[in-house]
């Protein structure tokens, strides 16, 4: 199973209007970093979230949801992209998380995600592949509308310049 969309962050025509603020890639990254290290933040994130930088750009993290418990480890190349893997768990194949950030042209930056299972699905799990996709594409918008809000209030403000 792979499944892969883009959003994008700032675009060519809206940067000719002074209306919407674009970010910066270092702005960017920092809003992805806290994908990482403070996923609580975000819209239906896990209600904590601890986490270790086991090596230089590798972090190992636990995701408490409640009773529920998941562990993974993020690979982060710093302004380019993050690796979610999660640990296996029961019978469900882990579903990898590659966020990229790209520039296809001048004054446009687009996130590409893509989600890959690391395992054969059974056809349980495939029956449910496209509500995944669904769930993942409005997960990702609502993200990226959190890191706008955040932009807007300025919590990137040291990295305008």
């Amino acid at each position: 199973m792979r499944f892969e969309h883009i959003i994008e962050i700032n675009s060519p025509q809206l940067a000719v209007q002074t209306v919407v603020t674009g970010f910066t890639r270092a702005q960017l990254w920092l809003g992805l970093m806290m994908r990482v290290q403070a996923p609580q933040r975000f819209p239906n994130g896990p209600e904590s979230c601890d986490w270790q930088e086991t090596a230089p750009g590798v972090f190992a993290r636990t995701l408490h949801f409640g009773q529920h418990v998941m562990q993974d480890e993020v690979l982060a190349v710093a302004q380019q992209s993050l690796q979610f893997t999660p640990q296996p768990h029961g019978d469900t194949a882990p579903i990898r998380l590659t966020i990229t950030i790209e520039e296809p042209q001048a004054k446009q930056m687009v996130l590409r995600f893509v989600y890959v299972a690391l395992g054969e699905q059974t056809a349980e799990e495939a029956y449910y592949n496209e509500y995944r996709h669904n769930a993942w594409l409005h997960h990702d918008r609502d993200m990226v509308k959190s890191l706008r809000e955040w932009l807007d209030a300025g919590e990137f403000e040291s990295l305008s310049h």
